[in-house]
């Protein structure tokens, strides 16, 4: 019984604690709303002040710019009334201008009718004079100026013409001292010495014993030089010394430094003949491009293209007449500037047009055609100035005397050539008929190269193998002696080699 009323009990209290529990909750809950409530009112009076004094700045700030706006559009339109003030002002003038203008152009028009009404009264009374004199004279005006110089030159012909003769003997005699002048000034000035070349170079050797060995086994080194460099090779008692003869003078300087250089290398053969003979050609080639350089530089004629001065450095290894080209071209240059100078021509132009006057000559065996014009292709593929050309064509005649720079040029010419020793005439003759046998050797079909040599009493022709065959050498000897027999003059007979020469190259590895 005491258990159950406790049991009542403790479940009487457990109800009254926890619904006691939920009051002071209620009770807690209910506080913390009520402070919740207050801070954000408190937030939302804080958020209203700040929410306020933005706005107040804001229209503070907005206040200000409309101010500043409010200036400078006030400034602007102060700027414009100025400048439409003066543009008023401008057109009220410019239609003052125009005003006055507009007077002055009709004074003038009445000016003008004025002058147009005095001529022609003044043309009608001259013709008036005209007509009263006719009819006194009996002639026309054009009759009477006639007849008037008529009486004037029959009056006075005896001494016109003592004075046209005087006159013009005068001037002659005047002329004639000027250019004797000139010329002889040139001449004084570049009075150089004159060295013909010749036709055969002397190898020094440092001792005879190596004679043998240049000439090889059976002569197979020396057949083998004579076939690479295109040159004669004459040994003979003379000590010391090889003689190197050819026409061609770059081959002579080729076979020189080629044979100078295997006497030093010491290993003389066939297969290092054909080495030093390549390396001698590209030392040649060098000493060409420094000769046309130099030249350039001591005639004083600039901006010239590189392959140009490359071509011009083969002169120094040409001859005419026995007279060097290079040195003959140079000299020119300076005496066609020297008259240039005292006739008051293009001086730049005149030492241009002498220093390349013998161009073609460079090549003239390789290209058909005069070495005129053959020097005018190449100065017009460089882009040489077109005055230069004309100044350097003329100086053979071959093309009439455009400019007073090509008669300087070939009176240059002239001066340089026909001074006593400067020049002989056997000398040219000769090269030149070694040259036309090679010509025509290379005019056959397959004809590789072909060398001129023993005084031009034999001809060497290399064909090409893969295209000429033993039989159709043989034909070819033939073609080549009839013409030579048909369109040379020479003495003896000349003997022509075709040779045919295979080669197998392998390499072991």
């Amino acid at each position: 019984m005491d258990l159950k009323i406790i049991l009542v009990l403790l479940a009487v209290a457990g109800l009254v604690g926890t619904a006691f529990g939920y009051f002071l909750r209620w009770i807690i809950s209910l506080g913390k709303r009520g402070s919740m409530e207050l801070e954000i009112k408190q937030k939302m009076l804080e958020a209203q002040e700040e929410a306020k004094h933005i706005i107040d700045e804001a229209e503070q700030k907005a206040k200000e710019k409309t101010e500043e706006l409010t200036k400078d559009f006030k400034e602007k339109e102060k700027d414009l009334k100025k400048t439409e003030d003066r543009l008023i002002r401008k057109e009220e003038l410019l239609d003052k201008r125009q005003f006055d203008l507009d007077n002055e152009g009709d004074d003038v028009k009445k000016k003008v009718e004025d002058v147009k009404r005095l001529r022609d009264r003044v043309e009608e009374l001259i013709k008036e004079e005209e007509e009263k004199l006719e009819k006194m004279s009996g002639l026309s005006a054009e009759e009477a100026k006639k007849e008037l110089l008529k009486i004037v030159e029959s009056q006075n012909e005896e001494d016109l013409m003592v004075r046209l003769q005087k006159l013009e003997t005068t001037a002659k005699e005047k002329l004639e001292s000027k250019a004797r002048d000139i010329l002889t000034t040139a001449i004084h000035r570049i009075g150089n010495s004159v060295v013909s070349d010749v036709l055969a170079t002397t190898v020094q050797l440092p001792g005879d014993e190596i004679k043998g060995k240049i000439i090889g086994k059976e002569g197979r080194n020396i057949r083998a030089f004579e076939r690479a460099t295109g040159v004669d090779v004459i040994i003979d008692d003379t000590p010391g010394t090889i003689t190197l003869s050819s026409f061609d003078p770059i081959r002579r300087q080729v076979a020189r430094v080629a044979l100078e250089n295997l006497i030093l290398d010491g290993r003389i053969q066939p297969a290092k003949i054909e080495e030093v003979v390549e390396k001698a050609q590209e030392e040649i080639n060098q000493i060409i491009r420094k000769k046309g350089e130099e030249a350039a530089y001591e005639a004083r004629v600039s901006n010239l293209d590189p392959k140009l001065l490359q071509i011009l450095g083969r002169l120094y290894f040409r001859t005419s007449y026995g007279q060097n080209v290079l040195d003959h071209s140079v000299e020119m240059s300076h005496i066609a500037a020297i008259i240039a100078e005292e006739l008051g021509a293009n001086v730049a132009v005149a030492r241009a047009g002498a220093l390349l006057h013998d161009i073609g000559k460079a090549v003239d065996h390789e290209v058909p055609g005069t070495h005129v014009e053959i020097g005018r292709r190449i100065l017009q593929k460089f882009k040489v100035d077109e005055l230069v050309i004309r100044a350097m064509e003329a100086h053979h005649e071959e093309y009439p005397y455009s400019t007073p720079e090509s008669y300087i040029v070939q009176v240059a010419d002239a001066i340089s050539g026909g001074r006593p020793g400067a020049r002989r005439d056997t000398v040219e003759n000769y090269i030149k008929r070694l040259e036309e046998l090679e010509a025509i050797a290379n005019n056959e079909k397959g004809v590789e190269k072909s060398y001129a040599i023993a005084a031009g009493r034999e001809v060497r022709i290399f064909v090409k193998p893969e295209e000429i065959s033993d039989l159709e050498a043989q034909k070819i000897a033939r073609n080549i002696a009839k013409k030579i027999e048909e369109e040379m003059q020479y003495p003896g007979e000349i003997k022509i080699h075709v040779i045919r020469e295979s080669r197998s190259i392998e390499y072991a590895r």
